[in-house]
Order: C-alpha cells, then structure tokens, then sequence
C-alpha cells in the first residue's frame, strides 16, 4: 500500500556493516514503519534520508515478522517526498510519546536495567519518551574507550544509564565533542534547549558475553526543540565494507 512516512530512526550498526536501518511514522495513522531488508548507505543517501524526511512507497507488514518488532515492513518503489516542517515533526514525535520505558515496553525494568527477557510479550519495538533538557548526559563509555552513552530521567523518575547511541547523526555530532574534549559544552548545549525527544529502539533478539539474552535498549534518535543540535550530513564519505 502506497503511504508516506516521516522518518523518525536513522540508526547506525557497528563498524562495517554498509547498511542503515530505518523507521519512521505515518502522520496519517501515528502507525510506526521499519522498512525491511535494511537499505545500504548508498540507496538512503539517494533517497535523501534523513530524520525529518518524507519516504514515500509501498509498504506491506512482513509475513515472518514477530514480537516486539511487529514494525517490520517490506517495501518497494521508495522516493523521497521532500522535507516535514519542524511543526510536523515534533508533532509526530509527540503522538508517539509515553511518560516512560516502562509504559512504552509494557514491562518493569529495575534501576539500570536495559534488557528486556526474550519471553516478554511485548506489541512494539521503538518508542518516544520527552524527557527534560536538564535530565539528558552524554558520556564516555567506561567499558569501550573511545565510545559514548546517553544517561538520562524518564517521566517514572528514574536515572537510565549507559544507552548506546545509535542515532547516525547524533553520534557523529557528539562524538567530534567527545574527541575535543568538549563534551561537558555539548551537555550545557542541550540543557538550554526547550525539549528533547529520545526514540528508544529494542535491538533484536542478542546474548551477550556473559550470558544475558533478550532484547536490549538503545538511543535509536535524540532530537532537541527547536535547535537541532546535529551534523546535516548524516552518511560517511564512502560506504564503508564489511572487514
């Protein structure tokens, strides 16, 4: 079915993987789309990809799709439908929103906690949380030198910590600060602004070194109303190749 979706989600993989997975939201509907198989560097940089973009195309739900990632959609005939007014995308930023993680992914998370169990029964796999200004940290990654993490408060009141950030832009914004050793002026750049949105996206379904399965929380999009705190150009120089 022919449809318009503002693009919400413009998430990075690890090093050398060439594609961009996207997702984004049908203004019409508030209906979230993932646009399945995943798209390389090459075709989003032809499309113009980029959060705030309109992608028009057919899109028809997977038949293999499963909990929590019932987005999953195939796609054929993508275009790009020019550019949704900054109104226009807080607006959809704003329908998508709950006050917490908890209420968003239906489940309780201790303090600290973001993995959810693979047996939860779960209807969605990105959700908005608007959080304060104030409440949003950027920071080095103790584990990865090198690396960067969002902390941030959610409306339930509690302190979420150590999110990767997947947002392609962002991280490319943010980790120029980290290597000039002005993180602490991008954090003050963000607490003066007016709002942040933060779409946070469950990964599929992983097991980590030490054992731990399920599907684990990350930053998929940071926005900030109304300066956009972010690098226009969101795709590298060349697509990178698989090592």
């Amino acid at each position: 079915m022919k449809r318009s979706i503002i693009i919400t989600d413009l998430t990075r993989f690890s090093a050398g993987k060439p594609t961009v997975c996207i997702a984004g939201i049908d203004p019409k509907t508030g209906e979230c789309i993932r646009p399945m198989p995943y798209l390389p560097f090459i075709e989003c940089e032809r499309l113009k990809m980029l959060p705030g973009g309109i992608l028009v195309g057919d899109f028809t739900p997977t038949p293999d799709r499963t909990a929590p990632h019932l987005e999953d959609s195939r796609h054929k005939d993508l275009k790009f439908g020019g550019a949704c007014s900054s109104a226009e995308f807080r607006q959809v930023l704003d329908g998508s929103c709950f006050a917490s993680l908890e209420e968003g992914f239906e489940c309780g998370f201790e303090s600290g906690e973001r993995l959810l169990p693979p047996d939860q029964k779960v209807q969605r796999s990105i959700i908005t949380l608007q959080v304060q200004p104030t409440d949003i940290e950027i920071v080095e990654n103790t584990y990865k030198p090198g690396g960067i993490q969002l902390n941030f408060t959610d409306g339930s009141g509690r302190r979420r910590r150590f999110f990767p950030i997947t947002d392609l832009g962002f991280y490319d914004y943010a980790q120029r600060h980290r290597e000039s050793g002005a993180l602490d002026a991008l954090n003050e750049q963000i607490a003066k602004q007016e709002t942040v949105y933060l779409r946070i996206g469950l990964t599929r379904l992983w097991r980590n070194p030490n054992g731990k399965e399920g599907f684990w929380m990350q930053a998929n999009g940071i926005y900030t109303f109304p300066t956009v705190l972010r690098y226009i150009r969101s795709y590298p120089e060349k697509a990178p190749t698989k090592s």
